[in-house]
């Protein structure tokens, strides 16, 4: 956070010091928080992919979901965890500014480098549907315009943090009445635009939502944008029932997690990890089984607070890490750290890119990026209205222009990118969105070191 002095705090002021000293860390050191970097990557790849993304399934198979308004909710509350508890600490603890720049700073890595993940490390061509994308991206730009304009003036008061509030209420109400609303959309607009058309075609033949197939039988659910996953008659409602049960007789068979795979690399990965494997198995539910299947709201909960641990060890080393390489602190913000603590809602959107379910995987990019918005607010609004009546919270708004422009033209160019792209996630709109991030990141970089503009910053001490 920036003070009265001109320069910028260390990252690493906002953690505990290090298990080693500085010099420690030069002369070989630095190797321990690597591997402390590759273990938590793994470590919230396997919370994600054995009780996270389950419990998500479950919880939107018992509200009748759709996948993207499943993405854009639960998966977007409990994948951007980590953000939360940063705004939190920003402003009760450290008393910076470090839930602003974390979240905004990560705005642009959420939409274009998730995207280019899913894009590239999928093996499936997703599709996607014109409304999600269109809801979830206009949600965004509104909630970037309210905090923009909050921040212009430095202050917070209590009636701005709650204004934030209400936008994501309205945005909550939205996705409560999603099938009407997208119905009346594809009626009133699909004779003049030819997306909404091939989608009310195209989405009929969307991978199911759980991704769960019968052995010998077609898929179990089948996905589609005109009733929004949401089963509307007896017949369908009969098939729900049919295929919860056999949901129930899957899971009953379901492997245990200590079960060693047959393939060389994964049998050296299953051993590495199985300190994490047997400590997430003895604190975590597993509702995939038969025993644990109603206590999938737990699993929930608790996954998401192991990714918030994860992640905050994660984003510490990889802070000082950064801090011993010599890198940059506006290089850190815009690249390592990003990236950190966007590593959940990255590891949950391949892995549902990868079954197929494009529409929440998008949904879960555009719909975090809301709910950060959100995390802005609610430690705003509990400060400003219960904690201190007195007077607003004090804000640093240093390249808000910068800031804006980029957030709107990430926006911009991700619904543009994918319309022009035929309304799908493929490695060429993966490997495009690559190149545009970097481009982001390296103009944000020599902005933040003052090589381009007029925003000249240095590290305290330094």
């Amino acid at each position: 956070s920036e003070n009265g002095t001109g320069c910028v705090l260390s990252s690493s002021s906002e953690f505990p010091e290090g298990f080693f000293t500085p010099q420690e860390r030069k002369d070989g050191g630095i190797v321990i928080y690597f591997i402390i970097i590759l273990y938590m990557f793994l470590a919230v790849s396997i919370v994600c992919d054995d009780y996270f993304l389950p419990s998500l399934e479950i919880i939107s198979e018992c509200l009748g979901l759709s996948q993207d308004v499943a993405g854009a909710t639960f998966m977007a509350a409990g994948s951007s965890a980590p953000e939360l508890v940063t705004a939190f600490l920003g402003v009760f603890v450290t008393k910076g500014d470090i839930g602003v720049s974390t979240i905004l700073g990560s705005a642009i890595y959420n939409l274009l480098g998730i995207s280019a993940a899913c894009g590239l490390f999928s093996s499936v061509v997703s599709r996607l549907s014109c409304w999600p994308l269109f809801r979830d991206c206009l949600a965004y730009t509104i909630s970037v315009a309210a905090v923009l304009a909050m921040i212009s003036d430095n202050r917070i008061y209590w009636y701005e943090s709650a204004s934030l509030l209400l936008i994501y209420g309205c945005y909550i109400l939205v996705l409560c009445f999603d099938i009407k609303i997208n119905q009346y959309l594809m009626k009133k607009f699909s004779p003049c635009c030819t997306c909404f058309t091939k989608a009310m075609e195209q989405n009929a033949e969307q991978e199911p939502l759980v991704g769960w197939r019968e052995e010998s039988g077609p898929l179990i659910r089948q996905q589609s944008r005109t009733d929004s996953g949401i089963f509307q008659d007896e017949l369908d409602y009969s098939q729900l029932s049919t295929s919860l049960r056999g949901l129930d007789e899957i899971s009953e068979d379901h492997p245990s997690v200590f079960t060693m795979p047959e393939a060389d690399m994964k049998r050296i990965l299953w051993v590495l990890s199985l300190p994490i494997i047997t400590l997430l198995y003895l604190t975590i539910p597993d509702c995939r089984r038969q025993f644990w299947r109603n206590w999938f709201m737990v699993t929930f909960l608790i996954s998401a607070a192991w990714i918030s641990a994860i992640t905050y060890v994660l984003v510490w080393m990889v802070t000082i890490a950064g801090e011993t390489l010599g890198i940059p602190e506006s290089v850190m913000g815009l690249t390592l750290l990003a990236a950190g603590t966007s590593v959940p809602d990255t590891v949950a959107s391949v892995l549902v890119a990868r079954k197929g379910n494009g529409d929440m995987a998008m949904s879960n990019i555009v719909g975090s990026n809301v709910f950060d918005m959100l995390c802005l607010g609610i430690p705003w609004f509990i400060k400003t209205a219960f904690i201190n009546t007195s007077g607003p919270i004090e804000v640093t708004s240093s390249g808000l222009t910068y800031t804006a422009i980029s957030l709107v033209c990430s926006v911009v160019f991700i619904f543009l990118a994918v319309h022009l792209n035929g309304w799908k996630i493929d490695k060429k709109l993966g490997a495009i969105c690559l190149a545009l991030y970097l481009v982001f990141t390296i103009l944000s970089i020599l902005y933040e070191l003052g090589i381009i503009g007029n925003n000249p910053t240095r590290v305290c001490g330094n």
